[in-house]
């Protein structure tokens, strides 16, 4: 499952889901782009722990609900590394704001949730025309296919994705390209602090996992939430030759919690 050599954008890689993504790709090979929006530190964080790896990766700055600097965010990766190969949509809004949504954060949700998600992909398609071949995935969430108690227009842009992902499927698929989501469950991203986020599990937390209290199962049967290194994992083999028959599919990554 090589993936050597590769070219991969990763939004969001400041800090959680995305870092732990940038990271695991690094470390198999990849010349990754850690594309940050607000969190300056946290996509320096990700960088340094790249390069301790002996990994190769670039910061951009980039808004992805702003067209004009999504399309500068692709031309200097492509310019830097050759091309793009792999795009990691991960940038995204939580706000938690329940059906209490005004119009201008309505429109900002939508515009980083769903719309920035179309126009990164316009924006890599033509580089992964040129060589062509490509791998697009999409990170969504369980509650693309489960209703929420907490926040409605994001469960909206949610279930907008899968959809994005389908129709981009069929359309991309003659240039070689593939387009797929990951519908994670909770996910475990560590403290807020970008030194602090743990996109991997060392030793102590693993046997800390173990040891947490049964009673978690009724809501997660393996007896834990997710962790981006479990997304990570994901991605790596839905961008590598391993998948390549694979496209226009969502898949749930929750531990078996949308079983109860």
């Amino acid at each position: 499952m090589s993936l050597a050599g590769k070219v991969a954008i990763v939004t969001g890689a400041g800090t959680g889901i995305g870092k732990g993504v940038a990271v695991e790709l690094a470390r198999r090979g990849v010349k990754v782009a850690v594309s940050y929006h607000a969190s300056e530190a946290g996509a320096r964080d990700t960088q340094e722990r790249i390069a301790a790896l002996g990994g190769e990766s670039i910061i951009v700055r980039a808004d992805v609900s702003c067209k004009d600097e999504i399309d500068a965010m692709a031309q200097e990766v492509a310019g830097r590394f050759g091309g793009v190969d792999i795009l990691v949509n991960n940038a995204a809004l939580q706000l938690n704001n329940n059906f209490d949504y005004d119009d201008e954060t309505y429109d900002r949700l939508m515009n980083t949730n769903l719309k920035g998600y179309w126009q990164c992909i316009q924006a890599v398609v033509p580089y992964m025309k040129a060589k062509g071949a490509g791998r697009i995935i999409l990170i969504s969430s369980v509650h693309a296919k489960r209703p929420t108690d907490f926040d409605t227009v994001y469960a909206m842009t949610k279930g907008g994705i899968k959809m994005l992902a389908r129709e981009s499927a069929i359309e991309l698929a003659k240039y070689g390209i593939t387009v797929n989501t990951i519908e994670p469950g909770a996910v475990d991203v560590g403290k807020k602090s970008a030194k602090e986020t743990k996109p991997f599990v060392p030793p102590e937390y693993a046997e800390r996992a173990q040891g947490m209290r049964r009673d978690i199962r009724w809501k997660f049967p393996l007896g834990r939430t997710g962790l981006p290194s479990d997304v990570a994992s994901l991605v790596c083999y839905i961008a590598s030759d391993e998948t390549a028959f694979l496209t226009g599919a969502a898949i749930r990554l929750d531990g078996g919690s949308m079983l109860l």
